[in-house]
């Protein structure tokens, strides 16, 4: 492969590089000494469920690896006990070390996922940071000036809201930045929220008398609702551990926007076809849905598999299209046993249905999704939240993307 393709590869979704003409000197370098390059991406574990937004860097950082070069995560334990203030509008709750060690393992069983266990060197910074004393500290932060620290836009929106700002903060990016300089990374791969901490890194390396990182800022994934990042929090997100069936139906739920930095962030589509899918949707020669179903195949296929995202879709299809009951006859249903003394006079409240098939988590969720039409009793849409339905035995029960057969 020779130095331009690998630019291409690792330039394919990527937001920014500081700079282009750095990497290509080192790319050159690694390849004269036979030596890879050290490429650095920190996690906090403070959300152990990895989705399609966390997995953009994770990703980027596997494309490394099939590079031949060394990639090394950093759990930021120590970090974590400060939090990530970044983007955050107000001050981030100090994890403790039992939450701090349970995330972290989860992290690893999942970004396993992508990465390949055998060639990803994961460090905890508590081995550095930790035996630094407060001398120490008053010296790191000798290289950092509050200049510096009040460029960054939610710092100074923060302070010019009066919203608390922890001095505590200000030194995330202190050890973000030293992490840097104890490993002497040659890259650092982050969000574009992560730019601040990154670019700092290379202020320091350079202090520090090392050759400074090359930054790899990658985008931050819309979420499902094509307006917020992709965040848990927010429900707008499609978790790498769903099952294939969730995973489907919620890629098919995207804007039709989303289609192309999907496949271009979340995908190994080859960006020439790509790019021609783009086309497609520009001219509007193409309904979006083709590429939709397309995406979400390869969402899936890339998680669990060629065959779960031929059933994924099959469900899908015996969910979504007419003739609904006769399809969903073919395929494995889910079944929920009612408990008993919920089934009254051959009645049963669909309210009551709702919670105890799974299909929501209170009663005012399932009040909800009745409003919002999103709820058929076996084939007949039920509009009235206080509606007792005539219960039917291995009856289909369907609340938007969920399915389920019930029985007494």
């Amino acid at each position: 492969m020779s130095i331009e393709h690998e630019l291409d590869v690792i330039r394919r979704g990527t937001a920014e590089i500081i700079s282009e003409e750095e990497l290509r000197a080192k790319l050159e370098r690694a390849r004269k000494e036979g030596q890879p390059l050290k490429i650095k991406l920190g996690l906090d574990p403070t959300a152990p469920d990895i989705h399609l937004g966390n997995a953009v860097v994770l990703r980027k950082m596997r494309q490394f690896q099939d590079l031949g070069h060394e990639v090394i995560i950093i759990i930021g334990d120590f970090t974590g006990l400060i939090g990530d203030p970044s983007q955050q509008s107000v001050t981030r709750p100090m994890l403790s070390r039992v939450e701090i060690e349970a995330n972290a393992r989860t992290y690893a069983e999942q970004y396993s996922q992508i990465l390949d266990p055998e060639k990803t060197r994961v460090v905890f910074n508590s081995e550095w940071l930790s035996p630094v004393n407060f001398a120490d500290v008053i010296r790191l932060a000798a290289r950092l000036t509050v200049a510096q620290v009040l460029e960054r836009d939610d710092f100074a929106t923060r302070i010019r809201e009066r919203k608390p700002l922890g001095l505590h903060e200000l030194l995330y990016p202190l050890c973000q930045a030293y992490d840097s300089v104890w490993l002497e990374a040659d890259v650092e791969v982050g969000g574009t929220d992560q730019k601040f901490n990154m670019v700092l890194a290379r202020d320091f390396q350079r202090q520090f008398g090392q050759e400074p990182q090359v930054v790899l800022a990658m985008p931050l994934l819309a979420g499902t609702d094509g307006v917020q990042k992709m965040s848990k929090s927010l429900g707008n997100y499609i978790g790498i551990t769903e099952p294939p069936e969730e995973k489907f139906g919620k890629a098919m739920s995207i804007p039709d926007e989303l289609i192309v930095p999907y496949l271009e962030l979340c995908t190994e589509v080859p960006m020439e076809e790509v790019g021609r899918i783009e086309e497609q949707l520009r001219a509007g020669r193409v309904n979006p849905v083709v590429h939709k179903r397309r995406l979400a195949r390869e969402i899936v296929t890339l998680y669990d598999g060629a065959e779960a995202a031929v059933q994924a879709e099959r469900r899908f299809d015996a969910i979504h299209k007419p003739g609904t009951r006769e399809a969903l006859e073919e395929v494995e249903l889910p079944v929920v046993r009612l408990k008993p003394g919920l089934v009254r006079q051959g009645r049963v409240a669909i309210v009551a249905l709702l919670r105890e098939g799974g299909m929501a988590a209170s009663n005012s969720e399932a009040r909800r999704l009745v409003r919002q039409g999103a709820v058929e009793w076996d084939g007949e849409r039920i509009v009235d939240e206080t509606a007792k339905v005539v219960f039917k035995p291995n009856a289909i029960l369907r609340a938007g993307r969920k399915v389920a057969r019930i029985t007494q």
